[in-house]
């Protein structure tokens, strides 16, 4: 998958594309008590798309106005900057370990207008060590002030820990489910974990569903 892939870029009167802008305007107004300006993306199991369709989300976002950063906080098997084609030696990571990369996010620009992505950076021994401590809470609150939605890519739920440690810290949490492929009960041990430690789960979004066969009359 690269950048040119992303269908709400290379083909945005699809019908696929459509779904995606559909997603938005339902997250965005899926509670006016609670907005969500954060977002955990993330899936039950395997990678199950979760990154393409997070890219793909984060477009319409952007192209409707919005100030929007993408954050791969998937360290152990990080996609978004070969999805953008950015550079990953300094991102998420950085901002953990050096002060001055939290006052100035190593963020980067992509040719999406009002869209930033924010890349993994060089990946730790033991990433969800990386979520548990406050640090992450000041990162978040950092990027937070920077835009107006951040959406985070994270690993699989049933794969580490690191989904429910993010999430919890987040407004919200987004599964993303493979038609044909996500087990049922993957989806329902994966939604059972992030409930058990708090974590507002919004819904989840199907992807790879076969098109009905179209009859003509």
């Amino acid at each position: 998958m690269a950048v040119e892939n992303l269908v709400t870029l290379s083909d945005p009167r699809s019908a696929a594309a459509e779904a995606f802008r559909s997603l938005r305007t339902n997250l965005m107004f899926s509670s006016v008590e609670n907005p969500i300006q954060t977002l955990l993306v993330t899936s039950p199991a395997r990678e199950n798309q979760k990154s393409s369709a997070l890219a793909n989300l984060a477009v319409t976002y952007a192209q409707s106005g919005n100030r929007t950063i993408l954050v791969d906080a998937d360290l152990r098997q990080p996609r978004q900057h070969q999805i953008w084609g950015i550079d990953n030696a300094r991102g998420l990571t950085s901002m953990m370990v050096d002060d001055s990369a939290l006052d100035d996010p190593p963020l980067s620009t992509t040719q999406v207008d009002n869209l930033q992505v924010l890349s993994t950076g060089k990946l730790p021994p033991n990433p969800a060590d990386m979520f548990s401590g406050k640090r992450m809470e000041e990162i978040v609150a950092t990027l937070s002030d920077r835009a107006d939605y951040v959406l985070f890519d994270s690993p699989p739920v049933l794969a580490a820990t690191d989904a429910a440690l993010l999430g919890i810290k987040l407004d919200g949490a987004l599964l993303v489910v493979r038609a044909g492929d996500t087990r049922r009960d993957h989806t329902a041990q994966a939604r059972q974990a992030l409930e058990r430690v708090h974590v507002r789960i919004i819904g989840a979004v199907l992807v790879n569903a076969p098109r009905e066969s179209t009859i003509a009359y």
